[in-house]
Parts: structure tokens; C-alpha cells; sequence
């Protein structure tokens, strides 16, 4: 069981005398500024917060918990080997009847709907073959019906905070596990669920999972002081709102900021109303929304765009010919329509896409000199500045839609950058035009979304399209809200006036920094070096993560933080010309080596160890270093969509209500005994839906890290310094700064 010698309580380094930020209170110095402790103050964590973790066998049930304020624990076994529901309901009690705080990793999905059933549920009788059925009922619950278990409102008995959904893990794209996050952290051990779910556990075992149960409350522990920050700016809304916050995503949050404005000025605006009340289904308010099954993208294309450029002009015209029809569902899906859709101008390839347009130069280093300035335009919140400049709602709100969103950028101008009234300013006005193309929102309506991706795509050609005629200007990178130049010095003062004209014609504000260098392999991965100190890191380039900066937007904390030794050898040798091989080999932070595993549910992850080692599993997240010893690791993976092994290989572009059909004809009861090849379903191979060279679908292998040899370390003691092999870490380095020197 891992044991974490923390000092209970933070320190907040003095503005005055040092920089305001907050730090974990054993730390002798302010990580930020390098200011003592001495110019700091000690504060504690709330003391009505307990951070929990629940673990449910066929045969044991066990619930862990810690004050964090104080690191007492309390644990309880529901189990053939001891019963504690009586102390397990009765410290409940406790925890309910003082207002306290369960902080857990999924508990308001999994861990709370448990213990409210044990509470709603109790008698001395309660077993733990009765606990094990309903977590059962909930872990079988499918995704998109995951609302169904949760506990709302009043019926909640013990407040929760769940650090799952706060960062918005609940969305597909950012789905991140509990031991993805000891990863990411920086544990000391990462430890996966150490048997199958569903398993009878003898005692021995039993005890093995009690220590496994402490594991994951260190790990959601250490996940609460990390994000403390997050929690103390929810606090701080609901209590300006007066609504609980505590659990909502940023996203969220600002979508609820934006619709509560939206009703206060005008009720009834996104939600149905009936004689003065709001109308419910199942118990929620019925949504308004537009709902469309096309939209004639030549209604929404703004008409004072035009190009004297052919290239824009070609795609403009080409999107005034489109129509976006829905044939499948209720709602219209606006993914897709832009694909392939490019334009060549002045040697630079402009992508249009639904998320935004993309144009960069690749494998280059650029730099200011005394000829030319690096000049980065941008538009503060530009899709909500355009839809505000253009008067543009969704069609089933009134233009109190575009006064709301005027009154927030007004008010936001209030706060200082990066308070919580600010930053909360700016959440509401973005998830006000996220959630337009949300079909669970009472802002949907994808025509809307659509006219401000087109138009703020368009807007930013427009702008491109002056700028070229500058001689000698070069148009670096486009992206999504604006673009980066390299304009000569002596033509400053015309590129500044192209974009006032811009800006008068657009209605909107651009802003701008001056990078001294640019570093870049693409649109999506590069580095900025800003004019005065500062610099900007994307894609692979980047390497600052949380734990380093809490407001950081390079290595998130679902992203993937493997060898982050690469990227910041990168760094050394572009900005600072070191020796890679130097920097690698003399880096100090073992850490920085480390990679992880990511392996499916139904996968197996495998190290052959060589030289007669025979070949051994590991746990589905591994972490693990490149090695001079070690073994080669390799994901064993079976056919994809539950399929089984040996059944033929299904043909592309088949409708499965064309595929199933064929697939009932073949197992109608005929006489295949004359056939001698047959799959393990026992049908024969045909061509209408098979494959033509008549492959099975087989256990599939992908090796990891090809070519090199590992060695596991999900407990950091085992990793040795000298086993590293640099070579590979220098390999990969150089991938990023070699093609840009040429």
C-alpha cells in the first residue's frame, strides 16, 4: 500500500513578496517563484472534505476513507469474513448529519449510487452478495444511459464532489481512468485492479484488494489537491449563484451561466413553458430547441464577404452550392462536410474543416531580424465575437440571445484576467456556441453553428487575402481564430492598416504578439519564441503539464505525459542550441523517461522476456522505461466488435441490415457437409458479403516501441538509471528538431 508523507494543508505564496500561487505545504519554496516559505501563509484543506473509494467483489465489499484535512482513516468490510454495515451506516450518519464531503473518482456514476443503496437499503441482514448484485446493475448500465443510476438533488445524503466530472472525463474524447491519472502524477506505484472483476476471492486475496482499495484513495487523494483550484472556483460560483456548481465540467458551467441569463431575462425562452410553469418530462424541463433536417448553406454565407482572390472565391462558391441533409436521424449531423475542401494561395494550403481552418508552413524555422517581424493576429473568443457581431441567435431564441452575449463580454471587461468572475465571463460566452451543435441543450441549433464556423473561416480568408498583397509578407499559419505573418518592417504600418480596415469592416477586435522565433513541424505542432521571454509550445512539442502549471493548456491532464524527456530536449537544442545526446544523457528526472501502456478491456498486454524468460502479462496500464535489458512488450488483441476467432472477414460498405440478412439465409438448415472449408460459426464463405481473398478475422499482435527493448517500472524503486537507453530517447528528440534544420 502506497503511504504519502504530506503535510496537511497548502501554502499560498505571498503576493506581495512573491506571486500569489498555491503550493503543497511541505514544499520549502513556492515551485512558481522560488520565494521561501517564510513569505507564505498555511492554509488547511476544508475540513468537512473526505476523499473516498469503494471496491465490490461477489464476496466482499470494502469502503475506505480519509480526512484530508487531518489523514484520518476509516475503513469498513461487508464480506463472508466480517460485517460492518452497522459502523459503516452509522458513520454515514455522521458524515450527513455535519455536512461533510465525499471527494471521489466516479462516485457520483458508481461509488455514492452504491453506498445510497446500502443507506436506503439497510438492515443487519444486508449481505454483501445483495451489494454485489446492484453493482452489478450498475456497472452493466450502458454508457448512454449512465444518468439512470445517478442520485439527484435532495435525495443525495452526503454532498459529493466527483473529480471524474469536473474535468469533463465524461466526455468521449476525454475519457481518463483513475490509473491513467498515477501516471500522470507521478506515483510512486501504479497499481491496476489486481483481478478480474466478477472473481471469488479467497482471504488472502481479499486482503490484497484492502490494500489495493487504499491505493486508489491515495491516488483520488492526490487528485483533490490537484485540483483544488477547480473546486474553490465552483464554490465560489455557487455561492454568487446561488445553484451548486460543484460537479459540473467547465463547459457546463458556462452553458448554465448563459441559459440562467437567458430565462431571467426572458423566461420561457429556452425551456417549454404552460400557464406561467415549466413543462417536465421525466422529471426535467422540456427543452426548446430548432431542430433541422437541412440547411441551405447559401441562407447563412454572410453577403459582404467576397474575394478578388480566385482560390476563395472557388470555395466560397462551392460552399454556396451545398446543402447539408440529414436521411438517418432526428438530428442533423454537420460533421464531415467540409472534407477535402482546400485552397492553394501563394504556395500555402488552406484546410477548411467543421472544427475551424488550418494553413501552416512545415519543417521550418523562422525568425525575426532586423528586415522582418513575426506578428501573431488573433480574435479574443472569436466564434462568439463573430455570432455577437452579426447579430446571429438560434432560431428558437430572440435577439435577447445577442444581448446576453453582449452584456457578459461587457461585464467580463470588469474582472480582472484569470478571476473566477472573469474566466467564468468567458466559459459562459464559448459553451454558449459549443453546446449550439449539443442536441441535449436548449441552445441546439446547427444552422447556427454552421454559419459561424463558415463565415468565421471566410472571414479569416478575407483578412489573408489583403495581407498577400503586401510584398514579401508571408503568411505563416492559420488557424481557427487568426493567423501568424512574417511581414518586412518597412511594410508594418500598411499590414497594421489592413487590419484596422479588417477589424472596422468585421465589427471585430483582433489582438497581436510579436514571436522572435517560430519552430514549426506543422500547424499543429510547433513552438513560439515571444518577443521579451515567454514561450508557446503545441502538439509535440509541448511538455509543461499540471503539475507544473495548474492553468497550463499544453500536456492536459487527459493527454498522454510519456517521455516527456523528448519534447524538452527538443526545446534545448532549437531555442538554446544544446546537444541532445547532452541533454538526454545528463537529465536528471527519471520521471521524464517513463512511458505508459494503454491497452483495451478486452486486451492482454505481454513482455517476452528472452533468453529463456518465457513471456509474462502485465497490467493493462503499465509503466515502463526503454531499456538496454528487458523484453519486447506486444498488445494481444481479439477481432474487433466481439467477433470470434475464425469467422470470415465482412466485406466493406455493407449495410448491416444487408449483411445480417445474407448471414440468415446462410444459417437457414441445409446440408453443408459438402463444403470443407467452413468458420467457426459453421457457414460457408460467400462472396455477396465476404472478403474476396476469403481472410478470417484473427487474434490480432501490435507490438509497442518496435525495435526496442523495455523494462516495466509501475513501482518507481525498481527503475535503474543506468538501464536507460538513451539512444531511443535521442532517436525520437532529433524526429522534431532534425527536419526543421534541414
Amino acid at each position: 500500500m502506497i503511504s504519502h508523507d504530506h503535510t496537511r494543508g497548502r501554502r499560498q505564496c505571498d503576493i506581495t513578496s512573491g506571486c500569489g500561487s498555491f503550493y503543497t505545504a511541505h514544499s520549502n519554496v513556492c515551485p512558481s517563484c522560488g520565494a521561501s516559505e517564510a513569505f507564505s501563509s498555511f492554509i488547511p484543506f476544508n475540513p468537512s472534505d473526505w476523499v473516498y473509494d469503494i471496491e465490490c467483489y461477489p464476496n466482499i465489499f470494502t469502503a475506505a476513507f480519509r480526512h484530508v484535512n487531518t489523514g484520518v482513516r476509516t475503513f469498513f468490510e461487508i464480506s463472508e469474513w466480517q460485517n460492518d454495515v452497522v459502523p459503516l451506516i452509522e458513520f454515514l450518519h455522521a458524515l450527513k448529519t455535519t455536512s461533510c464531503r465525499l471527494i471521489g473518482y466516479y462516485n457520483v456514476g458508481y461509488d455514492y449510487p452504491l453506498l445510497h443503496f446500502i443507506i436506503e437499503n439497510y438492515n443487519e441482514e444486508l449481505m454483501y452478495e445483495d451489494i454485489y448484485t446492484e453493482s452489478s446493475r450498475i456497472i452493466s448500465t450502458p454508457w448512454s444511459n449512465r444518468f439512470d443510476n445517478v442520485v439527484w438533488g435532495s435525495d443525495v445524503h452526503i454532498h459529493q464532489i466527483d473529480l471524474f466530472k469536473i474535468h469533463h472525463f465524461d466526455n468521449k474524447s476525454r475519457r481518463t481512468s483513475l490509473k491513467m491519472l498515477e501516471f500522470n502524477m507521478r506515483m510512486d506505484s501504479v497499481e491496476d485492479l489486481p483481478f478480474k472483476p466478477g472473481s471469488i476471492l479467497n482471504y488472502s486475496e481479499s486482503r490484497q484488494l484492502i490494500e489495493y482499495n487504499w491505493h486508489d484513495v491515495d491516488a483520488t487523494e492526490l487528485f483533490y489537491f490537484q485540483s483544488l483550484h477547480m473546486i474553490e472556483f465552483r464554490e465560489h460560483l455557487s455561492t454568487k449563484h446561488n445553484r451548486n456548481f460543484l460537479n459540473h465540467s467547465d463547459k457546463k458551467i458556462g452553458t448554465d451561466l448563459f441559459v440562467a441569463a437567458l430565462e431571467e431575462n426572458e423566461p420561457g425562452s429556452c425551456y417549454t413553458m404552460e400557464g406561467g410553469r415549466y413543462v417536465k418530462v421525466n422529471g426535467r424541463k422540456k427543452l426548446r430547441q430548432t431542430i433541422r433536417h437541412q440547411i441551405v448553406l447559401s441562407d447563412i454565407i454572410f453577403p459582404y464577404i467576397n474575394f478578388k482572390e480566385p482560390e476563395f472565391q472557388r470555395v466560397k462558391d462551392w460552399l454556396m452550392r451545398q446543402t447539408i441533409i440529414n436521411f438517418d436521424d432526428e438530428y442533423l449531423n454537420i460533421k464531415g462536410i467540409f472534407k477535402d475542401l482546400t485552397a492553394n494561395v501563394d504556395g500555402l494550403k488552406y484546410k477548411f474543416g467543421s472544427g475551424g481552418i488550418h494553413a501552416s508552413v512545415e519543417s521550418s524555422i523562422i525568425c525575426s531580424d532586423d528586415d522582418y517581424v513575426i506578428v501573431d493576429w488573433d480574435v479574443g473568443g472569436y466564434y462568439p465575437e463573430v455570432g455577437g457581431a452579426n447579430k446571429m441567435y438560434p432560431s428558437h431564441l430572440s435577439g435577447q440571445f445577442c444581448v446576453v452575449n453582449e452584456s457578459l463580454k461587457q461585464e467580463r471587461k470588469q474582472y480582472k484576467k484569470g478571476t473566477p468572475l472573469n474566466l467564468s465571463i468567458k466559459l459562459s460566452r464559448n459553451g454558449a456556441y459549443g453546446d449550439s451543435n449539443n442536441k441535449y441543450s436548449p441552445l441546439y441549433d446547427p444552422q447556427y453553428t454552421m454559419a459561424i464556423t463558415i463565415n468565421g473561416q471566410l472571414l479569416l480568408c478575407l483578412l489573408a487575402q489583403y495581407l498577400n498583397d503586401i510584398p514579401d509578407l508571408q503568411i505563416i499559419q492559420v488557424n481557427t481564430d487568426g493567423m501568424t505573418v512574417k511581414c518586412p518592417r518597412t511594410s508594418v504600418k500598411r499590414m497594421n492598416s489592413i487590419c484596422a480596415w479588417w477589424e472596422k469592416y468585421t465589427c471585430l477586435e483582433l489582438e497581436s504578439v510579436i514571436y522572435n522565433r517560430m519552430f514549426i513541424r506543422d500547424v499543429n505542432n510547433y513552438i513560439g519564441e515571444y518577443e521579451g521571454g515567454g514561450v508557446k509550445r503545441k502538439g509535440a512539442y509541448a511538455h509543461e503539464t499540471p503539475l507544473e502549471n495548474c492553468d497550463t493548456q499544453e500536456v492536459l491532464w487527459h493527454k498522454n505525459h510519456s517521455a516527456l524527456v523528448v519534447p524538452k530536449a527538443a526545446e534545448a537544442a532549437l531555442l538554446h542550441g544544446q546537444c541532445i545526446r547532452d541533454f538526454i544523457t545528463n537529465h536528471d528526472d527519471i520521471y521524464d523517461f517513463m512511458l505508459r501502456t494503454k491497452v483495451g478491456n478486452s486486451d492482454r498486454l505481454e513482455l517476452d522476456q528472452h533468453k529463456g524468460f518465457g513471456v509474462i502479462g502485465l497490467q493493462r496500464i503499465t509503466r515502463y522505461y526503454v531499456s538496454c535489458s528487458g523484453g519486447t512488450l506486444t498488445k494481444i488483441s481479439p477481432p474487433a466488435n466481439g467477433v470470434k476467432v475464425g469467422v470470415w472477414k465482412r466485406a466493406n460498405k455493407l449495410t448491416d441490415t444487408y449483411y445480417n440478412s445474407v448471414i440468415e439465409e446462410l444459417n437457414r438448415p441445409t446440408n453443408h457437409s459438402h463444403f470443407d472449408d467452413l468458420d467457426t460459426n459453421g457457414l460457408r464463405w460467400d462472396a455477396r458479403i465476404n472478403t474476396k481473398n476469403r481472410s478470417k478475422y484473427e487474434i490480432r499482435e501490435t507490438s509497442i516501441n518496435s525495435g526496442w527493448l523495455v523494462t516495466p517500472c509501475n513501482n518507481i524503486d525498481t527503475a535503474n538509471r543506468d538501464d536507460i537507453n538513451f539512444e531511443y530517447y535521442i532517436h525520437e528528440s532529433e524526429k522534431l528538431v532534425m527536419p526543421l534544420r534541414g
